[in-house]
């Protein structure tokens, strides 16, 4: 569907509301926000624990402006930075008008999957299940998973989708339009996210770094954007800083003879120029900073509470 004039005013009827995205790591949220929104808003890696923060995702629908919520994907805490992710995930379902859990029809009810929903037995906020994946898993197991977990949870309605080729996408966002309270919208109609362009910028540089390096690097490493300079032929002079925590690891960022770092640096700066609609020059540089995943300071910028 077409977006509507961002001249006009919304109409009286409108719809608006946050929907939260949530599920066991490698669920698929991440590609099923893109396909819900239509355009780039969270990374999509080989990696677990690519989505870090909170990070929207608007869609216009009818007459409802659905924002969601991708959450960071719950698991079994170990470390500060993993407990920062899941108390995050929980607030964001918490505080959204209706909270989507995100099976991998494949995997169907783990570990992970039974400790998810057992904390969702105690929130109140309406519910409503989604099984990804479908495209390759046979329908009589997707009907039995369907019906396994709503045996656990009352959920007010089961989709079945593919986020990967945007099977039921459609079929689920009608429900979402409808199902969110009346009332103005949120943000401008045109604006496909609330993340500021810096950071977007910054993940999808991290998105690339994972992308060559998955099996090498681990995702502690993270990606700031240092400058955001807009000159007058519209162009943007972009600085990046990639952070890992050991030289070792810095060297594999880098590769032999600069090889590596380049290759990720012109498949960034190709996406991000495609986002802003404008010609990117983009300056990549790796530091080392040792223990950075206990400074509080990078937990803000993340858009995390820092654990004590």
């Amino acid at each position: 569907m077409p977006l509507p004039d961002p001249q006009s005013a919304p109409p009286s009827d409108a719809r608006a509301g946050f929907v939260a995205l949530i599920g066991a790591p490698n669920a698929g949220k991440s590609t099923l926000l893109n396909q819900l929104v239509g355009t780039k808003v969270s990374i999509v890696t080989h990696k677990v624990q690519t989505t870090r923060a909170i990070i929207r995702g608007i869609a216009m629908h009818d007459k409802a402006q659905i924002v969601f919520v991708d959450t960071p994907g719950i698991f079994k805490p170990k470390r500060r930075l993993d407990r920062a992710m899941v108390d995050t995930a929980w607030g964001g379902a918490r505080d959204a008008d209706l909270i989507a859990l995100l099976i991998d029809a494949r995997k169907g009810i783990d570990e992970e999957v039974e400790a998810i929903i057992e904390r969702l037995k105690d929130i109140k906020t309406r519910k409503v299940l989604i099984l990804n994946k479908i495209d390759v898993v046979k329908r009589e197991k997707l009907l039995a998973l369907a019906q396994q977990a709503n045996e656990l949870v009352a959920f007010d309605e089961t989709f079945m989708v593919s986020a990967l080729n945007g099977d039921g996408v459609k079929t689920t966002l009608d429900f979402f339009a409808k199902s969110v309270p009346e009332g103005p919208w949120l943000y401008p109609e045109d604006q496909p996210s609330d993340l500021p362009l810096r950071i977007l910028a910054a993940e999808i540089t991290r998105e690339k770094l994972f992308e060559r390096l998955h099996q090498e690097l681990p995702y502690i490493s993270t990606v700031e954007t240092e400058r955001w300079e807009s000159r007058k032929d519209g162009s943007a002079r972009i600085e990046q800083t990639i952070y890992v925590e050991r030289d070792s690891q810095k060297s594999i960022v880098l590769g032999k003879r600069g090889q590596t770092i380049k290759a990720i640096s012109q498949a960034s700066r190709e996406e991000i120029s495609d986002i802003i609609e404008a010609p990117v020059h983009l300056f990549l540089f790796v530091k080392v900073r040792e223990n950075w995943a206990d400074d509080p300071e990078r937990y803000r910028e993340m858009g995390l509470e820092f654990p004590k």
